[in-house]
């Protein structure tokens, strides 16, 4: 076969049913051997940032590598901002990008850039293949780093010569695998560690991105479960367990719940499973960990003492520790420091009973009556973003996709179109996004009429960069500048020149009406765009404070 050929056969290999793209020259090639495939569906994009979030969706619903494909100069450059997003939230993706022939490599020629040096910093690994034998070893090897470990992007540039090469193919040999015992140092570390969690009076739990990625949720259950340990989730750690479960203390970091974040300051020890420690997370490193002891579990031992020094670090496979630790007897009684908890939970319940259309309260209508039901949500980046983590329900992982680490506006609508690629007819996505993000992607509605996927998009249109706007007024006087958009735009016309049904509210009663209409569309897209007041998310913790130290609005 061909290198075309051979790079189609490794997808099929691979186990890839879906790729993102958008074609040009030097890719061609690549796009001409898939019109023989009847296994890998290509979704053609509107733009090749929307290939890489799509992918980047797709794997994180999935738990699978997402793929997407562009042609070289502007095609590749397009894919950075998706690769960076993928990259700062370790999700296993391969760019496939297509290069100008190996004769013309750094004369300039039409559409050449050096993807491999633009790349370098944002992807786990890359590679520029110059030699069609060592083509479908590449792809494979690609596929394998993207999922090793500390998952996360890579990217294959191929010259388009080498996709009309012949290529030897070989089947991929099985590769046994090797099942590493802990050394006598970490099972020290693990019996230190599990002693000190019996001991702790005021332990809290954080789970993060790491625990879905690890495909450890069960185990971490069970953890907490024994220990009757309370659990704050970071941003990425939403779904790690079920945000009912009666142990879950909600979201915690800058505008995490105010319970969760005063558990967090009170405690004596922190148990951060699959977290970085983030500064959102953090707020001021220097209070956040005064008189607190950590023990800190991840996949990545660059992690350890990055950001939090001193903790007690245990670096590895997590259903290996988490077993280790579960071996303690739990000999611990929380009984006081439950019932502290509980006073915050009762003390700053939210209350949702308002006389006009907000956020909140939007959301918690949508978490009401989407529970137990098979939905996922994506958002993309600002305010609804923090009002979303804070008032919907998420109950299961890979139900929650968002762009933590880089933040990426226009992030939500194409990972809700990878999103809702993989699940078919079995889960339907509820993206959520702002004016300003829409703006940036939007265009991908486009896509998603056209596949007629029955993604659910809700846009919430304050306005203005209702983020931007916020820390002006906490950080720069109220001095507001390049963030309210003062000439009016009709969302849901915009919405309608695709063909989806769209319908902007203004009411409590109105959005009501118009979810259980998008509700009962399951075949569909639909949009709604909920036009609401100007106003901040609260909770937001002060500049250079402490975690349990918060903004108050007037």
């Amino acid at each position: 076969m061909n290198g075309a050929q051979a790079v189609v056969a490794c997808l099929k290999e691979q186990g890839v049913d879906t790729v993102f793209g958008y074609p040009g020259g030097m890719i061609l090639p690549l796009y001409d051997a898939l019109y023989d495939s009847k296994e890998i569906k290509q979704v053609l994009v509107t733009h090749e940032q929307n290939a890489a979030h799509a992918a980047d969706g797709y794997a994180r619903a999935s738990g699978k590598v997402g793929v997407c494909i562009a042609t070289s100069g502007p095609g590749a450059t397009n894919l950075v901002t998706g690769l960076a997003t993928a990259f700062m939230d370790s999700i296993p993706v391969v760019a496939i990008t297509g290069q100008v022939d190996t004769a013309l490599l750094g004369r300039d020629a039409f559409q050449e850039t050096d993807i491999l040096d633009v790349t370098m910093p944002i992807t786990k690994h890359n590679y520029k293949v110059k030699d069609a034998k060592i083509l479908v070893d590449t792809i494979r090897e690609a596929f394998a780093l993207a999922k090793k470990g500390r998952p996360g992007p890579v990217l294959v540039d191929v010259p388009r010569d080498l996709f009309f090469e012949e290529v030897a193919w070989k089947d991929a040999a099985e590769q046994p695998k090797k099942m590493g015992k802990p050394d006598a140092d970490f099972l020290i570390c693990a019996a230190e560690a599990a002693q000190e969690i019996v001991k702790a009076q005021k332990p809290v739990v954080i789970v993060g991105g790491g625990v879905i990625s690890a495909g450890t949720t069960a185990e971490v259950t069970a953890f907490v479960e024994k220990y009757h340990l309370p659990v704050a989730h970071t941003l990425m750690g939403l779904g790690a367990i079920p945000r009912e479960h009666p142990q879950s203390l909600g979201f915690a970091g800058m505008h995490g719940e105010k319970a969760a974040n005063h558990a967090i300051a009170a405690a004596d020890l922190i148990i951060a499973i699959g977290s970085r420690f983030g500064d959102r997370q953090t707020g001021n490193v220097k209070k956040y960990t005064q008189d607190t002891k950590f023990i800190h579990i991840d996949i990545d031992p660059a992690e350890i003492d990055k950001n939090i020094g001193n903790s007690l670090g245990l670096a590895g496979d997590m259903k290996v520790i988490l077993n280790l630790l579960m071996k303690q007897e739990a000999t611990g009684n929380l009984d006081e420091w439950w019932q502290q908890i509980q006073g915050w939970q009762e003390t700053y319940d939210y209350d949702y009973h308002v006389n006009r259309l907000t956020v909140p309260w939007a959301l918690h209508q949508v978490a009401k009556n989407t529970k137990g039901k098979p939905y996922a949500f994506a958002t993309d980046v600002g305010q609804h973003q923090m009002w979303a983590a804070l008032h919907l329900r998420i109950e299961e992982p890979r139900t929650w996709l968002t762009s933590g680490g880089l933040g990426t506006m226009g992030f939500g609508l194409p990972a809700a179109m990878g999103a809702q690629m993989y699940y078919g007819a079995s889960r339907r996505v509820i993206h959520v996004a702002g004016d300003g993000g829409i703006k940036m992607t939007g265009n991908e509605f486009y896509t998603i009429a056209r596949l007629q996927l029955p993604v659910i998009s809700l846009i919430v249109n304050n306005t203005s960069l209702g983020m931007i706007r916020q820390l002006q007024k906490v950080m720069y006087k109220e001095r507001y500048i390049a963030c309210e958009f003062d000439y009016q735009m009709d969302y849901a016309a915009y919405a309608g020149s695709f063909g989806i049904k769209a319908e902007t509210v203004s009411t409590q009663e109105e959005f009501a009406e118009a979810l259980n209409r998008a509700l009962e569309d399951k075949d569909h897209p639909r949009v709604i765009v909920l036009n609401v007041w100007r106003s901040f998310v609260e909770p937001m913790i002060k500049g250079g404070a402490r975690i349990d130290e918060f903004v108050e609005f007037k």
